[in-house]
């Protein structure tokens, strides 16, 4: 199979991964962290703050603590954004984009029944419109809440603009990494009263059911769980400290070593060589596919400022069509539909047909991108 669907999941990760959640499992070594004085749940605990650790280290940040460890990015961003606004302030504002996945949309509107107002700035060309930002804040505006890189088009957000403005009106910046993290370059530490959310299994190299969010700035925050924490286990209430606070009941310590074992490949490879790759593979393919009869490619995936990402259709076919076809007929894997992020397709009036997505990782080769561009037009020759 050829694999372009990293956008998902990053399906061949480096061996090490397997290797680590193996040796969590089978190693008997590692106990409940937090969890008691013993060799094992302290071995467990240890394994937990050398994944922070690195994670701290791809990101830039300085404090480890400042990493909580969830299941994904929906996870993480459901923790941010209840914790943040969920039973306060009901009447809060908060802006956001058409190039938002429904893990920040649909907690979203759950706010805006219970009371809060929302913007959704549009976006143009593939990018979004920043000269609208500052028309929309109002007196009660509280955060921006954007997407790094967009998983239908890949267009990347301008976060040092972003944040100025954030800067500015003393906003929170919130942003959903899912996309971005591991291959494009993020500086936490650039950005002050910031928080970033991540999943661990695509391009970190992770497991599946593994993410994060990272702390840049001081916040009040509230349970979204409430349990077990391994600490102040008298206390009524949850603990509020990071990473504690988004840290309730047992940790899935297998696969967060295996995280760890991402994302040092991260580090080791190095991002800055991760994202030129993907770039090439992501150009190569665009040149290969460009003068297909009846192509059509959204947003402006030329430009540098976009991701590993890019989505098309040929003529009216339906994307789930083509999918269907190449998975069958060329053992291309890609992805059909509405990718969980519904303006944008609103924007591209793709409602009814989707859009297939392409996205690579940096296991992808350049004669595969050259296959599936190959493919692609048999397809469109027969149409």
């Amino acid at each position: 199979m050829i694999y372009l669907d990293n956008s998902a999941t990053t399906l061949q990760k480096p061996e090490s991964v397997a290797q680590e959640v193996f040796r969590g499992l089978a190693s008997n070594r590692f106990g409940n962290p937090g969890r008691g004085a013993h060799s094992s749940a302290h071995a467990a605990l240890t394994e937990l703050f050398k994944t922070r650790q690195t994670l701290a280290r791809l990101f830039n940040i300085k404090n480890p603590l400042n990493v909580a460890l969830c299941q994904n990015a929906t996870s993480a961003l459901n923790l941010v954004i209840k914790g943040l606004f969920w039973g306060k302030e009901k009447d809060s504002h908060i802006i956001t984009s058409a190039l938002e996945h429904n893990s920040v949309l649909r907690p979203l509107y759950q706010l805006e029944k219970e009371g809060a107002s929302l913007s959704v700035i549009p976006i143009e060309d593939g990018f979004l419109h920043y000269d609208l930002i500052e028309k929309e804040i109002r007196v009660n505006t509280r955060a921006i809440i954007v997407n790094h890189c967009s998983n239908v088009i890949g267009s990347i957000c301008d976060l040092d603009r972003i944040h100025s403005v954030c800067k500015k009106h003393g906003l929170i910046m919130i942003v959903d990494a899912s996309q971005s993290a591991g291959t494009i370059p993020i500086d936490v530490s650039k950005y002050g009263q910031s928080i970033f959310c991540f999943t661990g299994h695509k391009g970190l190299y992770g497991p599946q059911g593994t993410g994060g969010i990272i702390v840049n700035g001081n916040f009040d925050f509230s349970p979204v769980f409430s349990g077990g924490s391994g600490v102040h286990s008298f206390d009524k209430a949850h603990p509020s400290e990071m990473p504690d606070i988004f840290e309730a009941g047992t940790m899935n310590v297998p696969s967060f070593m295996g995280l760890n074992a991402g994302a040092s490949y991260v580090v080791k490879t190095g991002i800055d060589s991760i994202q030129k790759k993907l770039a090439d593979l992501k150009l190569n393919f665009i040149e290969e596919i460009k003068n297909i009869p009846g192509i059509k490619i959204y947003g402006n995936p030329w430009s540098e400022k976009t991701g590993s990402v890019v989505g098309l259709n040929i003529g009216s076919i339906p994307s789930g069509e083509i999918s269907r076809i190449l998975d069958e007929d060329y053992g291309i894997a890609s992805r059909p539909g509405a990718h969980c992020a519904p303006l944008v397709h609103k924007t591209f009036g793709t409602e009814e047909q989707g859009i297939v997505r392409f996205s690579f990782s940096s296991f992808n080769t350049l004669e595969e991108s050259k296959q599936a561009a190959a493919a692609l037009k048999e397809i469109a020759d027969r149409a």
